[in-house]
């Protein structure tokens, strides 16, 4: 098995990581031939641990994970008919490229991004016309292709008025000067300070000195309100400094685990770290942005939670977890190219059926993991195999879920579900664990039921003259992306009876599908 080791004198905290191999395995080294960095990468710990790859995913499950990772949605039934018909030995490769340059990619990455920048409205604090311009600033930014790297820049240096420059409101949602240089840590660096703010961080390198001289560069944020009671101004104060508590120093700013940096009165301290967080040197800010787009893809950080980077919580791929972070800086910070090649990876394409081998591992790739489908992309999934779309507040109906700008806006399905709620920077705030409630909800509550009789799927496929046989076929390949098996086809046209036109029972298996954990979950 795999064990790690940390050894911790002083403020030095220093680790290791140990792998032991029982004898006589038989074993058979992944025979696939690697088809990018990523794949080297994971085969040469998979040889390490003697764990055997599970096969490559067929079509249709590729088809279908893919579609819900990139755009949130499920391919149409035109769509995976003729993309199983297909024969081109690069369909796959085509099939990922159209759906990066789709809308649908930059809504996904826009909700993500909101959930780090605490995109929402807050009572006395920002309004929601300041709110909805901050997240229609984040969704323009992801749609024009706008680097990871300089939206982060602009956020963390941003001044002026909350109407004209919306990336203040990140500074207006939390005021305090601990808790947003907290913010700024965990969300860019992937580095929880929290821990040094009473007391040397007892499993990592921080101290006192490092979390109070980090909060010193959003010491000199000033406030004032515009000439519209719902605007507020932030600017740079040039004064204001942070005292350590136990002595009463006063606390130069300084980079975490870096120097300190040179600073004339007047600067803007924040874009001095700004810069510095989204330098090409720097050790952790596309490292951990790399690593928050592969726990999209995989429901697994190479370091997990994925805002904890610390030596006591190790990469499970260290060379992995690196060469990511690299080709972000190498791309430019272009999250459309790292996709790509997580996406045509063997990795990315395995089945989610487990051997022998790899059964009991969750850490190393060996198998597809099946994850829940995010709350916001699984109700828009609902909504569009049903054809009954939702209301949401400053949006028309029609709007997908993903496209919500207010954390504060939710509904049941979505707050059951694990919608963030925004706040904090924490990942833990989005959930996609399953649970008792979402499994009632699915069988007992008004959305699936409510959606089905609304949207009339089952009456206009009958319209269409699609026979009852033909719309169980379609039923399965809307919502799984796959046809019935001979079993499930032959076991539900017999429940049917003999009536030309069952819409009552057409409907049932159309509520059995929805329920499945087949369409619950992305596998």
């Amino acid at each position: 098995g795999e064990a790690f080791v940390m050894s911790r004198f002083d403020t030095f905290t220093v680790g290791s990581q140990v792998i032991v191999i029982p004898a006589g395995l038989d074993y058979q080294p992944p025979a696939d031939v690697p088809v990018n960095y990523i794949d080297e990468m994971v085969d040469a710990k998979l040889v390490k641990l003697r764990l055997e790859p599970s096969d490559r995913c067929n079509d249709v499950e590729f088809l279908r994970r893919v579609s819900i990772d990139i755009t949130g949605s499920l391919p149409d039934v035109d769509e995976v008919r003729a993309f199983v018909a297909d024969g081109n030995p690069d369909k796959r490769a085509k099939k990922i490229d159209e759906l990066l340059e789709s809308k649908q990619f930059a809504e996904i990455w826009a909700m993500k991004l909101s959930e780090l920048l605490l995109v929402r409205s807050e009572a006395n604090r920002v309004d929601y016309k300041p709110m909805f311009l901050y997240s229609q600033w984040v969704t323009r930014k992801m749609e024009t292709g706008t680097p990871i790297d300089e939206i982060v820049r602009e956020v963390i240096g941003a001044s002026g008025g909350s109407f004209d420059n919306p990336a203040v409101n990140f500074y207006q949602i939390e005021p305090d000067t601990l808790k947003t240089a907290e913010n700024v840590a965990q969300a860019f660096l992937g580095i929880r300070t929290q821990c040094a703010q009473c007391h040397n961080h007892p499993f990592d390198r921080w101290t006192m000195d490092d979390y109070y001289s980090f909060a010193a560069f959003f010491a000199q944020i000033g406030r004032k309100n515009g000439e519209d009671y719902r605007e507020t101004m932030v600017f740079n104060r040039k004064i204001g400094e942070i005292s350590h508590p136990v002595d009463n120093r006063e606390m130069a700013p300084k980079f975490l685990g870096d120097s300190q940096p040179e600073i004339e009165r007047g600067d803007d301290r924040r874009e001095v770290v700004a810069k510095w967080i989204t330098s090409p040197e720097n050790p952790y800010f596309a490292k951990s942005m790399a690593n928050r787009v592969w726990a999209h893809f995989f429901g697994i950080g190479i370091v997990e939670p994925v805002d904890d980077i610390r030596v006591s919580n190790p990469a499970s791929n260290p060379e992995l977890f690196a060469a990511l972070g690299d080709k972000l800086v190498e791309y430019e910070y272009d999250l459309r190219r790292l996709v790509k090649d997580i996406c045509m990876s063997n990795a990315y394409q395995r089945s989610s059926v487990a051997n022998a081998s790899n059964v009991d591992d969750t850490r190393n790739f060996a198998r597809m993991q099946p994850r829940r489908i995010p709350a916001e992309m699984l109700l828009d999934c609902v909504c569009q195999v049903t054809n009954a779309p939702e209301k949401f507040q400053g949006l028309p109906i029609g709007a997908r879920a993903v496209q919500i700008a207010d954390g504060k806006t939710s509904n049941y399905f979505l707050t059951t579900f694990g919608r963030a709620g925004r706040d904090s920077v924490c990942a833990c705030e989005t959930n996609t664990e399953p649970t008792l409630s979402q499994a009632l909800h699915m069988l007992n509550g008004q959305t699936v039921h409510d959606k089905i009789l609304r949207g009339k799927t089952i009456e206009a496929w009958l319209d269409e003259g699609k026979s009852p046989a033909e719309i169980v076929t379609t039923i399965y390949v809307a919502c799984l992306g796959r046809e019935p098996t001979s079993a499930e086809y032959d076991a539900l046209v017999a429940e049917l009876g003999d009536d030309a036109k069952p819409v009552a029972e057409l409907q049932d298996v159309f509520w059995a599908v929805l329920n499945s954990r087949e369409f619950l979950f992305n596998h």
